[in-house]
């Protein structure tokens, strides 16, 4: 689809990191967590952001510790995570616009795709699924992400210029070379020479206010239903 689901084409996009943008800390350690293998995977989890260990690697690992966990511990867990205040608020005040939203995390799509009954409107993850084999092909890699906004923008007939990407870490250095736009969210030291702008705090709705400044909108009056 290239429109936002009224006939009317979307006006820009807003790009969201999951892990340490939305979410302190991140999926994995917290589904990690509820398995029993909290300090495991945080050993994993650093040797990964080290680069000691690869992307595929790193799921080939970590899936086999997840093996007891249910659908109803994902959701529980989704539940119980650590989101930045605000999330739902801005989602809302997105679609309410007009503009769209999306995730694009290395963390499980599974997991990712729970944000959509929030408001979220485009999920995307490492396609990794509890008790499957891993397939390297749908492991994401930072330039994945690159990929995934480049062809979301393409679907919705949108220029670089209209879209609006937040992130936290080195993760997001490719993303950020690529798009202007960009906002770094209580981030690394390794992402914030990239950033055009800088947010540090509690409060989605103030990076979010920022990227409406980028936007060159920021005083634009949601649409009336």
């Amino acid at each position: 689809m290239t429109d936002d689901g009224t006939g009317q084409q979307a006006r820009a996009l807003h790009v969201f990191d999951m892990d340490g943008t939305l979410l302190a800390g991140s999926a994995c350690l917290d589904l990690s967590a509820r398995a029993g293998y909290l300090s495991s995977v945080e050993e994993m989890e650093d040797a990964w952001g080290r680069g000691e260990i690869g992307h595929v690697e790193f799921y080939d690992l970590l899936i086999p510790l997840w093996s007891e966990l249910t659908h109803e511990d994902v959701d529980e867990t989704f539940a119980k995570a650590g989101w930045i205040e605000g999330l739902r608020e801005v989602l809302a005040d997105i679609r309410s616009r007009g503009e769209r939203s999306a995730v694009v995390s290395l963390s499980p799509h599974f997991f990712v795709r729970r944000l959509q009954a929030w408001g979220l409107d485009y999920a995307y993850g490492a396609g990794v699924e509890i008790g499957e084999p891993v397939l390297p092909e749908r492991v994401y890699v930072p330039e994945t992400k690159v990929t995934v906004v480049a062809d979301l923008l393409a679907e919705l007939r949108l220029g670089a210029d209209r879209c609006v990407v937040y992130g936290d870490s080195s993760s997001d250095v490719p993303l950020f070379q690529r798009f202007p736009n960009s906002i770094a969210v209580n981030a690394s030291s390794s992402l914030l020479p990239f950033a055009h702008v800088t947010y540090e705090g509690p409060d989605l709705a103030s990076a979010y206010a920022l990227g409406r400044s980028l936007l060159g909108d920021e005083a634009e009056e949601p649409p009336q239903p």
